[in-house]
């Protein structure tokens, strides 16, 4: 898979009310980011270095513990929501195990108990990467040129957002290390890893998509953030980008929910093959 250098922007400028200079270079950044790539690292971020690495240290002490104990912090076989501790699949090709936290106070989420620490920093980081993707998804707003708040406005529900910590397995001689190539299905998402690394991303046509390859010999741990949208909203492409530039749109428009389902069945009945997996493109419109 190929390794493309991803743009850097540090986001420090916007957290202070001086610097417009810096505002502009991380908009020129982002913006030839999400035309060329679909993605972009961040630093200077507002979530505190020590505390992302708290995290990962303590999410691998509660994935090392026997299954047993992880056990006790799986939601219900008869919840609507596997929150807490889960396995992927047997069948599926992803080889991990995760922690699924929803926002805090939601009566969904199942927390650990141990480590005693983990519960107060799954809940720091979590409420913490709420507000990058807030100031992320502002930027953007600006960076295509849309009215004033139009994004914020049109997804302000934060219920639908959700945090998962990751193991990857250790890689085998007998099996491919490389884990499914997907694109997420949200409208922003932000990952960090340990030093294992593995995350890697390729363009592919019109259609990003990233994968994780996984090391022999050691486990891989990581973070996700999904800044989403709520089930009902309608989406398609906007006037701005079409109509309004004569200029036909690519998808059809759909229901966010109907999305979110089909993508739950790449993972509860992954397809045999890879070209079946349910991704944008499923809304394409052939011409």
């Amino acid at each position: 898979m190929a390794d493309p250098q991803i743009p850097t922007v540090d986001l420090s400028p916007f957290f202070s009310q001086d610097d417009e200079d810096g505002k502009k270079k991380a908009m020129e950044i982002i913006t030839e980011a999400c035309s060329e790539h679909g993605f972009f690292q961040i630093v200077n971020h507002g979530v505190p270095v020590d505390l992302l690495k708290r995290a990962l240290q303590l999410s691998s002490i509660f994935f090392d513990y026997p299954s047993q104990e992880k056990l006790k912090s799986s939601a219900p076989s008869n919840a609507p929501i596997r929150t807490g501790y889960n396995t992927q699949p047997p069948q599926s090709p992803d080889k991990n195990e995760y922690l699924l936290i929803f926002p805090p106070g939601s009566s969904f989420n199942v927390f650990p108990q141990n480590p005693p620490q983990f519960k107060q920093v799954l809940q720091d980081v979590y409420s913490k990467l709420t507000k990058t993707a807030v100031v992320v998804e502002g930027i953007v707003n600006q960076c295509l040129d849309l009215p004033t708040n139009l994004l914020k406005e049109f997804n302000h529900d934060r219920s639908w957002d959700f945090m998962v910590a990751l193991r990857y397995f250790p890689a085998t001689e007998l099996e491919n290390n490389g884990l499914t190539q997907h694109e997420d299905g949200n409208c922003l998402s932000f990952v960090f890893q340990d030093d294992a690394g593995g995350l890697q991303v390729r363009k592919d046509g019109d259609v990003v998509k990233f994968g994780v390859v996984r090391p022999k010999g050691r486990s891989r741990y990581s973070f996700a953030f999904f800044h989403n949208l709520q089930g009902d909203k309608w989406v398609e492409p906007l006037p701005h980008f079409t109509k309004d530039i004569g200029k036909p749109p690519k998808y059809r428009g759909f229901r966010f929910s109907e999305y979110q389902q089909l993508r739950v069945r790449n993972k509860t009945h992954p397809p045999s093959r890879p070209e079946d997996q349910i991704g944008i493109t499923h809304y394409e419109i052939i011409s």
